[in-house]
């Protein structure tokens, strides 16, 4: 099933379903009324969320109607915990590279996460607020999981049963910023901006064929400026998997319902198939042509970042954003 949040004023929104093209929606808040509360008691509530899916789908759900991705929030506008990662080992290589450094052992033997502030999000057709400077503003398209409590120390086998809901996250970067820090041996607080989700999430069997052992092996499609940026396969070189990010999350403590854990950005090693951000495009052609060519994001320019089926079906929705000037 599809699942949205509705902005209403309040911080959470209205939980919805949707139906499968994104054409129609159906409230769901008798439900449950947000969808940090579905996952709350998700044993009990996707029963009947499941049902109404269905109801939606056969054309007999209660009070349907043509939704407008763009007055959607984040499927979780705000959530209780976010862990980014990355997994893809070229994107780190190539960013070495540049540097002549090589990437440490210690990432090809265990995934290199890394705790994130987990709200608020954007959603995926709010607009994006430059920071004022030479900040490098970039996309970065990754693919997330919701999960519902995780106990301490779950297993592999275990983890991909925690697994409840899938999205898409630009995790948007200052590069300049962020470089800056890193030279400065800090955390990489501020090289950070808000974080924007695809309009809906979805339930792992809404991939189909493409869900398999903790991967989806579907392109990530992105966009600047309706150029296409690149369509790396978000299973293609992807070191460790979603129920390997779970389990190595768990080691030394649990996560909360609704937690959610990001991929990094996708990164393919082929550069045919481009790239999911424009920092790894400027990586390429300064080691191709001893310097970059792509600008970063600047005031008006837009992005899409999304996932399609195998018929061309948008899974998720995009995030579909302009960058706007800060006030």
């Amino acid at each position: 099933m599809k699942l949205a949040t509705l902005r209403d004023g309040t911080p959470d929104g209205v939980l919805l379903v949707v139906s499968r093209d994104l054409e129609r929606a159906v409230r769901a808040d008798g439900i449950a009324p947000t969808l940090q509360a579905a996952l709350d008691d998700w044993a009990c509530k996707a029963p009947d969320l499941a049902a109404l899916y269905a109801s939606l789908q056969a054309g007999e759900a209660p009070q349907p109607f043509r939704l407008d991705l763009a007055r959607l929030a984040a499927p979780l506008p705000r959530a209780f915990g976010w862990i980014d990662s990355s997994v893809y080992l070229n994107h780190m290589e190539l960013a070495r590279k540049l540097r002549g450094a090589t990437v440490p052992d210690a990432y090809r033997r265990e995934p290199l996460m890394s705790p994130r502030m987990p709200s608020p999000f954007l959603g995926a057709h709010e607009d994006l607020v430059l920071p004022p400077g030479d900040v490098g503003l970039d996309i970065e398209g990754e693919v997330a999981v919701i999960v519902d409590a995780v106990p301490a120390r779950t297993s592999l086998a275990a983890a991909g049963g925690h697994i409840k809901l899938v999205t898409l996250v630009n995790d948007a970067s200052l590069r300049t910023i962020f470089a800056k820090e890193m030279a400065e041996g800090k955390t990489g607080y501020l090289g950070k901006t808000s974080a924007s989700f695809s309009p809906v999430a979805v339930t792992p069997d809404e991939l189909g064929d493409a869900w398999s052992a903790g991967t989806i092996d579907l392109p990530l499609v992105c966009h600047v400026n309706g150029e296409l940026l690149g369509r790396p396969n978000a299973a293609v070189d992807m070191s460790f998997d979603f129920c390997d990010l779970v389990s190595h999350a768990t080691l030394s403590r649990s996560l909360g319902v609704g937690t959610i854990i990001a991929t990094g950005t996708v990164s393919n090693r082929d550069r045919a198939v481009g790239s999911a951000c424009i920092a790894e495009r400027r990586m390429i052609e300064t080691l191709e042509f001893g310097t970059p060519r792509t600008a970063y994001l600047g005031v008006g320019d837009t992005f899409r970042i999304e996932m399609l089926d195998a018929d061309g079906a948008s899974i998720f929705g995009a995030i579909a954003q302009k960058v706007i000037a800060h006030s």
